[in-house]
């Protein structure tokens, strides 16, 4: 058997508030984060491009600090 494993690293900032809701006796919370890419061009001339990352927490304790912690505009690291 083989397996393999796929890690990311986010840092960004919160485009709205997290939804909160009930899935089945769980607790869930999901949420968008922006990630800002900057560099300037072969000219010179400086360029940016923003990436959507949807998020999706699990797990009481991890959903619970999101409520309460994470709101619309919040810088957040995602591992």
């Amino acid at each position: 058997m083989s397996g393999s494993l796929n890690k990311v690293q986010l840092i960004g900032n919160l485009g709205r508030d997290p939804e909160i809701r009930d899935a089945g006796g769980s607790t869930v919370a999901n949420f968008s984060i922006a990630t800002t890419e900057k560099w300037k061009d072969k000219n010179g001339e400086k360029k940016e491009r923003t990436d959507w990352h949807n998020i999706v927490v699990w797990g009481d304790g991890l959903v619970s600090i999101v409520d309460r912690f994470v709101k619309k505009g919040s810088k957040v690291y995602v591992e």
